[in-house]
């Protein structure tokens, strides 16, 4: 077992890292930067460090500080979190050619899933069913460019194939738009990622998110740990996550879940990941695969009655899965809610002090946040203050229990969006089930 583990990570991730070491009895290392010592997860760490000033660059993002503080306090690991270096093959090297346990995946795995193409052709050789598009980058040719989009059809997506969270992508209409299109994502995709290469897809006119949680060891064993539907979305940012995703059948889940566990064995995958489906018209349509602990987590846990993390501690402990896929038994259904400092109209970031908080409570519902009444909210990071995460026996009880403890929930000082995650759990067409991933927007006047 690991002894002592370097949290590379700040917020409630770190936080929920450090339950997750003490359950197991492992010592943990705080790293933080100087806009985040009165961190909750850095009062409880057994030691902290700081590693620079608030800006990420400079500290959560600063590679040789990180491994620094782990030399100098006798880390075994590092866990990474989510965000900040998570996907980050050079990272994921540096740590292990330093001494240290990296708490995630080879770097190998990670450069070969973080690249689209080379993802894309990893799980159509795994029999992964993957959206239609070009085989490879999109040529330089501009009648070639053409010859690509009317192949595939429109409408199409342009994507950057180092890309994430809703940039380096650009949806295509009719030829006319194609290659200035292309040539305009490039330029995105180079400044935003370092990497220039793009490719085009089909794009789904209604898909949803749908994606399954994996687990594998080191020895070549895999499970798939259920599907979550991740469709309320803003500017592809996930706002609602749930699990099980509404209207899958049990014959389907086992079907795609079977298809990702068999992807894990192929690629030697190891840890935690989640990999990433459009669904439409009863088809799964691969996307990319995260190659880390995922920001809606809990409600996995939550119908499986399984510690993700405690389960990353093990497997980089160099533990075989104790968890065989007949142990994967879901039960009842489970919400989460992303809260975020943020004005729930306009969306601008609502940095600040917390004057009052009043954590809501009750059977089936946690809280997962490093808050506290008289903490300062700082503006450099991500806005996200916390998650609410409800279960009950069925969907229909667990939007009910979340709508009561959104209204219990008081977070006064800046502002949240609260409001919006109550109107989304009013929200006729969410309280239905299978709403698409232009839904939300659509509902906020943002699309027509």
């Amino acid at each position: 077992m690991l002894k002592k583990v370097l949290i590379a990570n700040r917020g409630e991730i770190a936080l929920r890292i450090l339950r997750a070491c003490r359950e197991l009895g492992i010592k943990t290392v705080a790293v933080h930067s100087t806009a985040d010592r009165d961190l909750k997860h850095v009062r409880l760490a057994d030691e902290s460090v700081c590693i620079g000033p608030p800006r990420s660059i400079d500290s959560y993002l600063n590679i040789p500080a990180i491994i620094s503080a782990a030399e100098v306090t006798n880390a075994d690991a590092i866990h990474p979190g989510y965000g900040f270096l998570s996907e980050n093959a050079d990272f994921a090297e540096r740590v292990e050619s330093s001494g240290f346990i990296f708490i995630g995946p080879r770097a190998e795995t990670i450069r070969l899933m973080g690249d689209k193409i080379s993802a894309k052709d990893a799980m159509l050789a795994a029999g992964v069913p993957c959206v239609p598009g070009s085989e490879g980058g999109t040529p330089e040719d501009p009648d070639e460019i053409l010859k690509m989009g009317e192949r595939i059809g429109y409408p199409l997506i342009v994507k950057a194939t180092g890309g994430g969270g809703g940039r380096g992508m650009r949806v295509v209409h009719a030829p006319d738009e194609l290659v200035h299109a292309v040539t305009m994502t490039r330029a995105e995709a180079k400044a935003a990622f370092g990497n220039d290469v793009v490719f085009m897809e089909k794009f789904l006119q209604h898909p949803r998110h749908i994606e399954l949680q994996v687990l594998a060891d080191s020895y070549g064993n895999a499970i798939h740990l259920c599907e979550r539907d991740c469709s309320m979305q803003r500017r592809n940012q996930k706002v609602v996550e749930e699990a099980p995703a509404p209207g899958i059948t049990p014959e389907e889940r086992a079907r795609i879940g079977e298809s990702v566990a068999e992807a894990c064995r192929r690629i030697g995958y190891r840890g935690a990941g989640t990999f990433e489906f459009l669904y439409e018209d009863g088809e799964f349509y691969f996307i990319e695969m995260n190659t880390r602990l995922q920001v809606e987590h809990p409600v996995t846990e939550l119908i499986t009655g399984v510690d993700l993390v405690k389960q990353q501690l093990l497997i980089a402990s160099g533990e075989k899965l104790a968890l065989k896929q007949a142990d994967i038994k879901p039960h009842g259904h489970a919400i989460e809610c992303r809260i975020n400092a943020e004005d729930p109209t306009n969306f601008t970031p609502s940095p600040g002090r917390i004057t009052r908080y009043h954590a809501p409570g009750g059977l089936g519902v946690r809280v997962d946040s490093h808050i506290y009444a008289d903490y300062s909210v700082p503006p450099y990071y991500d806005s996200m203050i916390g998650k609410l995460i409800v279960h009950g026996e069925d969907r229909e009880t667990a939007i009910n229990r979340m709508h009561g403890a959104l209204s219990e929930m008081v977070v006064e000082g800046i502002k949240t969006n609260i409001p919006l995650q109550t109107r989304i759990m009013e929200d006729p067409a969410f309280r239905a089930g299978g709403a698409d991933i232009h839904y939300l927007e659509k509902m906020l006047g943002m699309k027509k």
